[in-house]
């Protein structure tokens, strides 16, 4: 399976992150990017996120790529980029690193109701959906079909104060429908509703980030 894969090292990431752009995307400079990750303190199989007050989902999602496609967020969603962190604290810093991923699959065909308590019973803490990208630019092997994640961890708080249902999740297109046949096999960024189970979506979590 595709998580069973191991990250590269933080300064491999770094140069990951600077060949695509997004230090720029973020507004930071390469050596800036570098130096985080020469300096902070890790353990193997961490993952080097930017914050998504910098990086938005919208500018990160078409740098994904999949047999040769790039990722695109749903049209039923041209409001990605206001999704916030729902009952995670990120780091304040730009530049921060998140440690034991998981893509979950032990919790498919939960509903995101459930798996949030059964995720904090493990002591994890859910992905934002800036993170899950992240984790495929850095690890794309880890997107598999009837092997793909929700990131609880993003919801979308409406004018009246409740969340909206729709929440993040990242898959893999049929190309079927509004995405289009030309995008068959693209990342892709999407919802499922809040109270929803679905077979082939596990939960992304974490044991931690730090700054």
């Amino acid at each position: 399976m595709g998580q069973e894969q191991r990250l590269p090292g933080l300064a491999r990431q770094a140069e990951r992150l600077i060949d695509l752009g997004v230090h720029e995307i973020a507004g930071l400079t390469a050596p800036e990017v570098r130096s985080y990750a020469e300096g902070v303190a890790a353990a193997e199989g961490a993952l080097l996120a930017v914050h998504p007050d910098r990086a938005p989902v919208s500018a990160l999602t078409p740098l994904l790529t999949r047999e040769g496609k790039p990722g695109f967020v749903v049209i039923d969603m041209p409001d990605v980029d206001e999704f916030t962190p729902y009952e995670v604290e990120l780091p304040e810093s730009p530049l921060y690193v998140v440690t034991g991923l998981d893509r979950g699959d032990h919790l498919a065909n939960w509903t995101p109701e459930e798996a949030l308590p059964a995720l904090r019973k493990e002591s994890r803490t859910p992905l934002v959906l800036s993170e899950g990208i992240h984790w495929i630019l850095q690890q794309p092997a880890v997107l598999e079909r009837n092997h793909c994640f929700m990131t609880i961890a993003s919801r979308l708080r409406k004018p009246n104060g409740a969340y909206d249902a729709r929440t993040p999740a990242i898959w893999i297109s049929n190309g079927t429908g509004r995405d289009g046949r030309e995008r068959r096999d693209a990342p892709k960024v999407g919802w499922c509703w809040w109270g929803n189970r679905h077979t082939w979506l596990g939960f992304g979590s974490a044991v931690e980030r730090r700054g």
